[in-house]
Parts: structure tokens; sequence; C-alpha cells
């Protein structure tokens, strides 16, 4: 997937969870944080970032903010690509559903079940089906990525009703969209929410998918690369706390 009008900028500082500051050509302008995340190891002042410009006078601002250099990588921070990634992925083959029977021949989007909304919904040739959630993840430290990097009370919503879903007989699973390509494994950050981790650990147990890829990113470009491993025992050691 590659971003078209993108831009090179100084980050500045963050105002609030949508808004930050950066310098362009040496002016200031004022750019849409494209995910509401802490991201404060990430988003500092002097931190190298990639703008996507748009001329639309509708718009707050004319510029999102969807990547940022970390040491030598790119990470990805748009909040909305993991969702289509993971379609186009699983569409078009780079992403395989582990332990999946048949082949997907129906993939639906945002489809409700119980109280949640699913990112995802298929059913294969063998008539499987089965409920599919994207999480994004652009928290990373030591090549160790972890989710989430601020508590979600959403995810755990999503993870408990999959439980059910695989419960009521459907395949289940959570996908983590890791935005960025250094990696060696993905886990979750228990010191953030444990009760979080808690919940994986029973929906692994009652045959839940867990499973994680990475991306190939630079500062225009992101796309879908390998599966990367996941523990739910990795100790995470988060840089901002």
């Amino acid at each position: 997937m590659n971003y078209p009008n993108t831009l090179l900028a100084t980050f500045l500082v963050r105002d609030n969870r949508f808004i930050a500051r950066c310098l362009v050509d040496g002016q200031e302008v004022i750019v849409h944080v494209k995910n509401t995340g802490r991201g404060k190891e990430l988003l500092h002042k002097g931190a190298l970032v990639t703008l996507q410009y748009w001329d639309n006078p509708k718009r707050k601002t004319n510029y999102d903010l969807i990547s940022v250099k970390k040491e030598d990588q790119w990470i990805n921070i748009d909040s909305q690509v993991p969702n289509r990634l993971g379609y186009e992925g699983l569409l078009d083959g780079t992403i395989q559903l582990p332990n999946i029977k048949g082949k997907i021949a129906l993939l639906r989007r945002e489809v409700v079940y119980g109280m949640s909304k699913f990112d995802l919904y298929f059913e294969t040739d063998e008539q499987e089906k089965g409920f599919i959630e994207i999480k994004g993840m652009t928290l990373e430290n030591k090549q160790i990525g972890a989710f989430p990097d601020a508590p979600t009370i959403r995810g755990l919503k999503h993870v408990n009703e999959l439980i059910h879903a695989k419960e009521a007989g459907y395949y289940a699973a959570v996908l983590f969209m890791i935005q960025f390509e250094v990696v060696q494994i993905a886990t979750i950050h228990r010191q953030m929410q444990p009760d979080l981790a808690d919940k994986i650990a029973e929906a692994q147990s009652k045959g839940v998918e867990v499973f994680a890829y990475n991306c190939q990113v630079n500062q225009g470009m992101i796309a879908v690369k390998e599966p990367i491993p996941f523990d739910l025992n990795v100790e995470f050691d988060d840089p901002n706390l």
C-alpha cells in the first residue's frame, strides 16, 4: 500500500490525542495524528516523520501524520491501515489463517456478532465460518512487539466476544498487524493491561487463534511481510514506564 502526496517533516509537539505540530521546510504546520495511542517513545521533539498532504478545504488540517522514524526503521502509526492490510492479505493469500478448514470463499468487513462488531467475517469452501479481530501493533522495544500501548476496554470486549463465538462453533481469531518490520516476537503488554493478557490466555485455552504478521514500512509505503511468533509469556520492557 502506497500513500500518495507524502513529505518528510520534523515532529515538534503533540497538543492532544488528535493534533500535533510539525516543521515543514522551516514552517510550523498543524497535523492530524492518525493514532490515538500514547506513542511516547515515538512522538518526541525532533523525530523524523512522514506526513500525507491533503488539498481539501473541508478538512481541519492539510496533513495526516502516518509514520515515524525510530532509530533505523520506520514505524507506521496509521490506525486505519491494519484492517485494510488484513482484509487484502487474506484475499490475496499473503496472510494465512492458522488451522483453518478449507479456503476462504467469502470475506466480509465489519460484521456484528453478539454485542460486538468484528473486523472480518469469513466462510470457507468447507463450510467453516468465523470471525477475525485485527489489532495494530506499534509499540516495540528490543525487537519485541507489544499490544496495547494504552489500556483498551474495546479490545478486552472483543476478545471476550471471540470466546463466545468460538464456544458457539465459529472459528475465532485475533490478528496482530505489526506496523514495522524489525521484530522477533509479539506479545501482550501485561504491565499495561493485565486483564487483557489474562483474557487472551483464556481465549487461547478455549481455541481462539492468536497470531501476528509484520510489515515492510518506509516513509510512504506499508506492506504485509511474514508471520511472526506470538508468545504471551514473553516479558516486555516498556520504554515509556
